[in-house]
C-alpha cells in the first residue's frame, strides 16, 4: 500500500511541476512557434480508479497503467490517433471462495497433485485499444502547445490473471481449466482526456499530463464460469475508470512552415 501511495504522490507532484514549468517558459518572449503538421508516438503512464457496479469495478481495485500512441496533428492542431494500453497491478475484491469456489477446502487452501498446499497468485489484467480524436487550444504564442482535450471509443477486456508458480493445481491447468476462473470480460469502452500538451522547439522534450475518464461497458467473455455457473443471461454491465495521466512524445515527422522572402 505504501509503494501505491509513493507512485499517486508522484503523479500529482509531476501533473504540479509540469504545469508550472510550462507557465514559466510561457513568459519567455524571445521564442515563437508556429502551428505544423506532425506525427509522434511516445509512451504514457497513468494509475486508475474503478468506480461503478461493473464486472470490472466490482472484482478490482486501482490498477497501473502503460501504453503507446501514434498521433498525427494537423496545422489546425486537431489530433488523431491508435493508441493500446495495458493495466496491471490491480488487487482482487472478491473473496478466494469467490473467485476459486470448490477448489478452495474448508480451511480456505488450494492442494497440488503431490497432496501440498499451493501458492497462488490473483491480480488485475486489462487491455484496451482504439482510436481517439482530439483538438489542441493554445494558450500563448507556442502554438503546437496547450490544452488538449481528447475523446477515445475502443475495445476493452479484463480478466483475473491467475499464477500458480509451480505449476500443480491440476484444476488450474493454464490451456484449460484456469480459463474458467479467469472472468474474462471484453466490450465497449470511452474515454475522455482534459489535460496540458507541452511542446516547445526541443520537440524531444515534449510531454502531457492531465486526467480521464473512462466509461466501459462489458460482459462475460467465457460461456462458462465454474464458481458461478453459465454466462449466458448474464447482462452487461457499465465500469467507470478515474485516471492521472502523464506522456512522453517521441516526434517522427514535422513538416516545417517554409517562408518565402522577396528582395525588390
Amino acid at each position: 500500500m505504501k509503494s501505491q501511495k509513493k507512485y499517486f504522490i508522484f503523479l500529482l507532484s509531476f501533473l504540479t511541476i509540469s504545469l508550472g514549468y510550462s507557465q514559466k517558459d510561457a513568459q519567455n518572449k524571445n521564442g515563437i512557434d508556429t502551428a505544423t503538421t506532425m506525427v509522434w508516438t511516445g509512451a504514457n503512464f497513468s494509475i486508475d480508479f474503478p468506480f461503478g457496479k461493473g464486472y470490472l469495478s466490482e472484482t478490482f481495485t486501482f490498477n497501473y497503467n502503460v501504453g503507446t500512441r501514434l498521433i498525427l496533428k494537423t496545422k489546425t492542431n486537431w489530433t488523431f490517433d491508435f493508441f493500446f494500453n495495458y493495466m496491471f497491478g490491480s488487487n482482487i475484491k472478491l473473496s478466494s471462495d469467490e473467485v476459486f469456489g470448490d477448489l478452495i477446502d474448508n480451511n480456505g487452501s488450494i492442494f497440488d497433485k503431490n497432496g501440498l498446499k499451493a501458492t497462488i497468485y490473483i491480480e488485475g489484467r486489462y487491455w484496451a485499444f482504439g482510436g481517439a480524436v482530439g483538438k489542441i487550444i493554445p494558450v500563448d504564442r507556442w502554438k503546437n502547445s496547450g490544452i488538449w482535450l481528447r475523446t477515445s471509443f475502443g475495445y476493452l477486456g479484463h480478466k483475473i490473471f491467475i499464477t500458480d508458480p509451480d505449476n500443480l493445481v491440476v484444476g488450474l491447468e493454464r490451456t484449460t481449466y484456469r480459463k474458467g476462473y479467469d472472468r474474462l470480460s471484453t466490450g465497449f469502452c470511452m474515454t475522455q482526456f482534459a489535460g496540458y500538451l507541452f511542446m516547445r522547439k526541443k520537440r524531444a522534450a515534449s510531454f502531457y499530463t492531465g486526467i480521464e475518464i473512462s466509461e466501459m461497458w462489458t460482459k462475460p467473455y467465457r460461456n462458462y464460469i465454474f464458481p458461478v455457473g453459465s454466462t449466458t443471461e448474464m447482462p452487461g454491465k457499465f465500469s467507470g475508470m478515474f485516471s492521472i495521466k502523464i506522456g512522453w512524445i517521441v516526434p517522427l515527422y514535422e513538416k516545417k512552415v517554409v517562408t518565402t522572402l522577396y528582395k525588390y
